[in-house]
């Protein structure tokens, strides 16, 4: 075998392990699948299922066709290659180099195996212990999080918002529209702590705050999800907060519990009790698929709410303004000294550090 021969191999394996890890397979299935049924006569019948499935058949192919069109170049290379004839070699090695760099493109997408790693995100970020120094902390981070998705050009909405007493935010949650947005920012989810000279104590001193930020997969609907309508307990309520005169007038604040687990969502934001329904069942579905992911488990029934105080101890990145200047990622090592840039969205360094830690 040639050196051209072993390097066309080796790159048909690496080529074939990619495939299989991405799911390519069971993608092109997924695509005919959902190809046929949005030719049925009733498809359109239920709306927003419908736009759904478009939506997925679309992520699907785009993350399909590079790979496909890939293994069928390769198949190409390694039919003129069996042909030994010398007159090709200069073209078989200039094929052999654009195939290999569009791989090393496509490789990327490595990083992003999990079952929902190409959804919408859903990012929430809770103000923990430290009183108005960590409501404070959360409209920071809410801004570091805000510049970071401008600066990616991904759309994003407040969904719900919580002010803070005297300054900042109790709580805020935002969908985030962007490629692979859950798949980025699943390395966010967790505890941040903060270590400054408050602002908001007379005599200057060191605080400490912290923060939680979750980051869910944006789960309108599942086939891998049955909640049983028995499981939720819905109540309505007049909303407290701002965002159109119908808001504070009628009761169109929702709370849905899923009663085997405890968990709870409260939406106000929207104008109306429908919209806040389908979006805390929005977000009630993204965090019971979390859940599952997390806790190993098939049916909803068996899973536990999440244990907020053990979290709560356990952050994953410490971000100290003084006496020194210094943000570093307690799960990947990585450290940057310019905390100003990072606070301004540039978290790039941490984002695939976590990312290469993860599949490593």
């Amino acid at each position: 075998m040639d050196d051209l021969e072993k390097k066309v191999y080796d790159l048909s394996e690496q080529i074939n392990l990619a495939i299989e890890r991405l799911h390519i397979v069971k993608a092109s299935e997924d695509i005919a699948d959902l190809k046929k049924r949005s030719q049925e006569p009733d498809f359109w019948d239920d709306n927003i299922a419908a736009q759904e499935s478009m939506k997925k058949l679309a992520k699907l192919e785009a993350k399909a066709s590079p790979w496909l069109e890939l293994e069928a170049t390769l198949k190409d290379l390694q039919d003129l290659l069996k042909m030994n004839d010398p007159s090709l070699k200069e073209e078989l090695v200039e094929q052999y180099k654009q195939l290999e760099n569009k791989f090393i493109n496509y490789k990327e997408l490595l990083k992003f195996e999990g079952p929902y790693d190409d959804h919408n995100a859903l990012v929430s970020i809770y103000a923990g212990a430290g009183g108005t120094d960590a409501q404070d902390w959360a409209q920071m981070l809410f801004r570091m999080y805000s510049r970071y998705f401008e600066k990616n050009n991904w759309k994003t909405k407040v969904i719900d918002e919580s002010a803070g007493d005297e300054a900042g935010l109790k709580s805020i949650t935002l969908e985030v529209d962007g490629d692979y947005a859950y798949g980025k920012l699943i390395g966010e989810h967790g505890v941040h702590r903060l270590v400054r000279l408050s602002p908001f104590n007379a005599d200057n001193l060191r605080q400490t705050s912290f923060a939680k930020v979750e980051v869910l997969p944006k789960i309108v609907l599942s086939d891998n999800l049955e909640i049983d309508d028995k499981d939720l307990k819905i109540d309505v309520f007049r909303s407290g907060g701002h965002g159109g005169q119908s808001v504070n007038t009628t009761d169109s604040a929702v709370r849905i519990t899923y009663l085997p687990s405890g968990m709870s969502v409260v939406i106000q934001n929207e104008r109306s009790q429908l919209q806040n329904r389908e979006m805390a069942m929005t977000i009630l579905r993204s965090r019971l698929v979390r859940l599952q992911i997390e806790q190993h488990q098939d049916k909803l029934s068996e899973l536990k709410g999440p244990n907020q105080s053990a979290e709560w101890g356990n952050q994953i990145r410490n971000y100290v303004l003084h006496p020194y200047k210094q943000i570093k990622d307690l799960r990947t090592g990585v450290q940057s000294s310019d905390p100003e840039s990072v606070l301004n969205g540039d978290l790039d360094t941490f984002i695939n550090a976590y990312l290469e830690y993860n599949i490593s």
